[in-house]
């Protein structure tokens, strides 16, 4: 199967599915959960870890959350929108997941006309994964060299 043959099941998979989590990572990364929630170990400090689901889609930077006429809110806005913005996609239900552009960027496309959008403005590769935990080995896909590109956690990074 190819990475855009696993994207496209993972995107029709999505469908239907609820938000069971979203959280913001180091920086601007934002992540959202799907299906059942799994607490990893505890972290070194004896807090527990950020749940995790079944299926996450993660950005790590350059990203918006769109509505029907506008930009809620993006990486690059105040921090205070943040929460604002990530309560509305709480609770959510995916309308659609796809990959556009020349070098792939995501749009998940959720409930009530919102969407949330990846769009690299740095020199590399767009910065995004979607992660599929329902089996084992997990599968990523992300970009490499322009194109999607499927890890079970075997290929060393670039």
């Amino acid at each position: 199967m190819s990475p855009a043959d696993t994207f496209n099941r993972i995107a029709r998979d999505l469908v239907g599915m609820q938000v069971s989590h979203v959280w913001r990572g180091y920086g601007s990364a934002i992540f959202v959960e799907f299906g059942a929630l799994t607490q990893g170990r505890a972290r070194s400090d004896g807090s527990p870890s950020i749940p995790k689901g079944e299926l996450t889609v993660s950005i790590e930077w350059s990203w918006r959350i769109e509505d029907a006429t506008s930009i809620i809110c993006g990486s690059w806005s105040e921090e205070e929108l943040w929460t604002p913005a990530f309560d509305l996609i709480r609770s959510s239900h995916v309308t659609g997941l796809t990959s556009f552009g020349r070098l792939p960027e995501i749009d998940l496309a959720l409930s009530e006309g919102r969407h949330l959008v990846s769009f690299m403005t740095a020199e590399g590769q767009p910065n995004w994964a979607v992660t599929d935990r329902r089996s084992t080995p997990h599968t990523w896909i992300t970009v490499r060299q322009g194109v999607l590109f499927e890890d079970d956690g075997s290929t060393p990074p670039d």
